[in-house]
């Protein structure tokens, strides 16, 4: 698949072959969506936590006699029935993650790079570095290029000055190739890979 590659002032320098095995993918919806579940569920924290009846700090004795008083039958206070008892059957600190098989990962990868060239918002430029640190100017860039919504992904290494000015770029992300992921991808409207990006990925995931 041939893709023209640009620069950051919007001029054509030239085009790339892209990988068909990597780019040309039948995109399935459900593929996506496991990796996707995979990638947020790895992110919860799993850290929310009530505490059960054994836990609360209440006294285990009874609080009434067990008859004559005109009340229910109690064994203590720690009950959930009861202002301050333990909750019953809570939240526990636990793992929400998963496991995925690295083919699997894989190829949801390959698959969300193939949804982006097919929708026609995969853009390939020729480097994403800056000589200075001026944001408003590559603002102005983007804009006239269209990338108001994107996720750049540069080679190896990420060109600092480019990814300073991004920083308070709102909807603009800067990730290395090592760093490329299905939900970053799909959140972002266009996708913008340099030419180390794509010799990367294609090695990557050969």
């Amino acid at each position: 698949m041939k893709q023209d590659i640009l620069n950051l002032d919007n001029q054509n320098v030239g085009s790339i072959e892209l990988n068909d095995a990597i780019f040309g993918l039948d995109v399935r919806a459900d593929i996506l969506h496991r990796v996707v579940l995979w990638q947020l569920a790895r992110l919860q924290s799993g850290n929310h936590k009530t505490k059960g009846r054994s836990e609360v700090a209440l006294t285990p004795a009874k609080p009434f006699k067990q008859k004559g008083s005109g009340n229910a039958r109690q064994g203590s206070r720690k009950g959930p029935q009861f202002r301050k008892g333990g909750v019953v059957f809570g939240p526990v600190v636990r793992d929400h993650s998963h496991e995925l098989t690295k083919k699997f990962r894989k190829l949801g990868l390959k698959t969300a790079l193939s949804a982006k060239a097919k929708e026609g918002n995969l853009v390939v430029i020729d480097e994403a570095k800056l000589s200075a640190l001026k944001t408003k100017d590559l603002l102005a860039k983007l804009n006239a290029c269209g990338l108001k919504n994107c996720l750049f992904i540069d080679g190896k290494e990420v060109d600092v000055n480019f990814a300073l000015a991004t920083r308070n770029i709102a909807n603009v992300d800067v990730l290395p190739t090592m760093g490329a992921n299905v939900y970053d991808i799909l959140r972002k409207d266009k996708l913008v890979l340099t030419k180390d990006a794509v010799s990367c990925l294609e090695e990557r995931l050969k």
